[in-house]
C-alpha cells in the first residue's frame, strides 16, 4: 500500500494501528487517497478530476440522459454536479439542450468534449496498469468484483 517518503533526515516512526486495524473504512479510505493520487498525477495535463473524468464517461455512454439521471448513477449531489456541469460547459467539452419534457437537460458531449475524453482514456489506461502493479492483477480484480456487487 501507499508509503509516504519520510522526510529529509528523519527516520520514519511505524506506530501501531491498534483497533484501527479492523476498520474496513479506515483501508478503504488509505486506498482511495493512493488511486486519486495517481489518476490526478496521471491525468494532470487534462487538468480532469475523477468526478469530472467519471461524468464524461457517464454522459458518453449515455447521449441525452438528464443531469438528475447522472447525478444518482454517480451519487454525486445535485448542487455539486451543477458546478461540475457548468465547469465541462466552460471547457466546451459538453451541451445541455433542452429535454423533450422542457424541464429537464440532456447532456451530450461535444466535438472538443469528445477528443478530450479520448485522451483522457489513455492516461486513465495508465494510471489503471499503475494500479494493476500496485495491487497485482487477481487482487484488483477481485477487489473490482466486490466492489461492484456491493455497489
Amino acid at each position: 500500500m501507499y508509503k509516504p517518503e519520510p522526510a529529509d533526515g528523519l527516520v520514519e516512526e511505524r506506530l501501531g494501528l491498534g483497533h484501527l486495524n479492523q476498520h474496513l473504512g479506515y483501508f478503504v479510505r488509505r486506498l482511495q487517497v493512493v488511486i486519486f493520487k495517481d489518476f490526478i498525477r496521471e491525468l494532470a495535463s487534462m487538468k480532469l478530476r475523477p468526478a469530472q473524468y467519471s461524468v464524461l464517461l457517464v454522459i458518453e455512454a449515455n447521449p441525452g440522459s438528464s443531469q438528475a439521471a447522472i447525478g444518482r448513477t454517480l451519487g454525486i449531489e445535485r448542487a455539486r454536479l451543477a458546478r461540475l456541469l457548468h465547469d465541462l460547459e466552460g471547457r466546451a467539452w459538453i451541451e445541455r439542450r433542452p429535454a423533450s419534457d422542457g424541464r429537464t437537460h440532456a447532456l451530450f458531449l461535444v466535438y472538443d468534449g469528445a477528443k478530450a475524453l479520448a485522451q483522457s482514456k489513455k492516461l486513465a489506461a495508465r494510471h489503471e496498469a499503475h494500479m494493476t502493479k500496485l495491487l497485482g492483477a487477481k487482487r484488483k480484480a477481485a477487489l473490482l468484483d466486490l466492489l461492484k456487487d456491493l455497489g
